[in-house]
């Protein structure tokens, strides 16, 4: 049986080291300042990314999804490589075109088997499935065993981001003008969460850094209580704050093992500086 290959793209914010070491190819989508186009997590890091979005105020940069065609590169390479099966795993269909990109290479493309994936999820939400799968394709699991363990993973997991400011969610077109400066005055930080459908959604709105932070290990609580967890952190330009939210989640749950992940261009120009976020997974 040859081994099953897994692709994702780079949304799923993998360390360059941590894609390295498990064989997953990655397929960039792209950010844009200006005239100015950047593949996300090849071109630009996430430390660049930061500064640059602190330098150009007022605008926010856009992001595009990657074509059909780079997709089917990426495909055609590892098929070169290999007769083995690839699971290719994107970011959540509700969010962006990348899987329906995916779909359509997948289509035109005869000497491969390829299944692609819809994450129904964002950032290293999906870097986690693409991490468990990859580790179970070196251990020689089948392609219908890594669909199995990717839907009960997405099924278990649990994701939510405090976001810093509403600025970048007005930017983008996602709330009005007025609610942003309200939010603003107020100091509301809004926690966010992703549907079993994949669409981002807003938990709650608490007023205050260490309230929001208290009322995300309340929202844990509420789906795990007493269960040992698997914790990936999430941050965008401040990792002291992922550690300080680690540290409540300490306090109240057993956590097995801790993964850190610094939030890619693409992620951090819709989630904006400040945010952070707690992945957790049932032991």
């Amino acid at each position: 049986m040859k081994q099953v290959r897994i692709v994702t793209d780079s949304t799923a914010d993998i360390s360059p080291e941590l894609r390295e070491k498990y064989g997953i190819a990655m397929v960039p989508l792209k950010v844009l300042f200006g005239s100015e186009v950047y593949r996300d997590a090849v071109d630009m890091m996430p430390d660049e990314f930061y500064v640059r979005l602190a330098e150009s105020k007022g605008s926010l940069p856009t992001t595009s999804q990657p074509s059909p065609v780079e997709f089917l590169e990426t495909y055609k390479q590892l098929a070169e490589e290999g007769d083995g099966p690839i699971i290719s795993i994107h970011l959540s269909s509700a969010l962006s075109g990348t899987y329906q990109s995916a779909v359509l290479a997948r289509s035109m493309i005869e000497e491969a088997d390829v299944t692609v994936v819809d994450s129904k999820s964002a950032s290293y939400g999906i870097g986690y499935l693409a991490v468990a799968a990859a580790e179970a394709a070196r251990q020689g699991k089948s392609k219908e065993e890594i669909l199995a363990l990717i839907a009960s993973l997405r099924k278990d997991m649990r994701l939510y981001f405090l976001v810093d400011s509403l600025e970048n969610l007005q930017k983008g077109g996602r709330i009005g003008k007025a609610a942003a400066l309200v939010g603003s005055l107020l100091n509301i930080k809004p926690i966010l969460s992703i549907t079993e459908e994949g669409e981002v959604y807003s938990v709650d709105k608490v007023r205050g850094q260490k309230k929001a932070m208290n009322r995300i290990i309340e929202l844990f609580q509420q789906d795990f209580a007493g269960q040992a967890l698997h914790v990936t952190m999430l941050y965008s330009t401040d990792r002291e704050l992922a550690e300080d939210l680690l540290s409540l989640l300490r306090a109240q749950f057993e956590v097995r093992d801790v993964h850190y992940t610094h939030l890619g261009p693409v992620i951090g120009t819709h989630a904006g500086p400040g945010t952070v976020a707690a992945i957790a997974v049932p032991v």
